[in-house]
């Protein structure tokens, strides 16, 4: 007995809706970073939460491929919605997602981090995490397109962007955070504040690949 068609249109709209939930998980990884504090975020966060299943909903249908491996049938739709109105939920929930949330509520979330960086300057704290999280915010529809680049379309594919991910970290954004982190600790020696710390950790941003390949090499 086949599968029922209503129960195929089920599953290719839950596969359709895999992208606008990556977005929506980004959205959310934005606002945890900002919540934890941007540079002192913990392995296991919820940033680092929301970037995995960013990540999982964009590889999903690789991902289960997996299943075939343990002889368990994952029957995947390869048709289109043929019940009308899930085809119109899919569409519209779509729409939603991109013209709604990405492209205008998205936007004045990082505004509003961007007023929050300025009342902690005024308050005496530090600005830098709401203006990051606003940066990242603002990225989302960037960073989506980066992660589905390094979406091979295999079994690996998870790992895969993972992988690409840590080697785009390393390469692109550790200098940039070296070079900040580098003017912090001449703005600390020019106001007579401890900046020896801001230069250690520009030196270890920009040789974190070679620590990485010496605790490998030590194993």
């Amino acid at each position: 007995m086949g599968t029922p068609q209503l129960l195929n249109d089920v599953i290719s709209v839950l596969l359709l809706l895999a992208p606008s939930a990556a977005l929506l998980s980004l959205i959310l990884a934005g606002v945890s970073l900002r919540r934890e504090g941007t540079i002192t975020f913990t392995i296991g966060g919820g940033f680092t939460k929301w970037m995995l299943w960013a990540i999982v909903f964009l590889t999903l249908q690789p991902l289960l491929s997996w299943f075939t491996l343990f002889r368990l049938a994952v029957p995947l739709p390869a048709e289109g919605i043929a019940t009308g109105w899930l085809s119109n939920v899919q569409s519209d929930l779509s729409q939603f997602v991109h013209n709604f949330v990405v492209q205008r509520l998205v936007p004045t979330l990082a505004a509003f981090f961007v007023l929050t960086a300025v009342l902690d300057a005024a308050a005496g704290q530090h600005p830098l995490p709401s203006i990051l999280a606003a940066m990242f915010m603002l990225g989302t529809q960037t960073t989506y397109s980066l992660l589905q680049s390094y979406n091979t379309g295999t079994q690996y594919a998870t790992v895969d962007v993972l992988d690409s991910l840590w080697n785009h970290l390393v390469g692109t954004i550790m200098p940039i955070a070296a070079v900040l982190a580098l003017v912090g600790a001449i703005l600390n020696f020019a106001t007579n504040k401890p900046f020896l710390r801001l230069v250690a950790v520009s030196l270890a941003m920009l040789t974190v690949s070679a620590i990485w390949k010496l605790v490998t090499s030590m194993m």
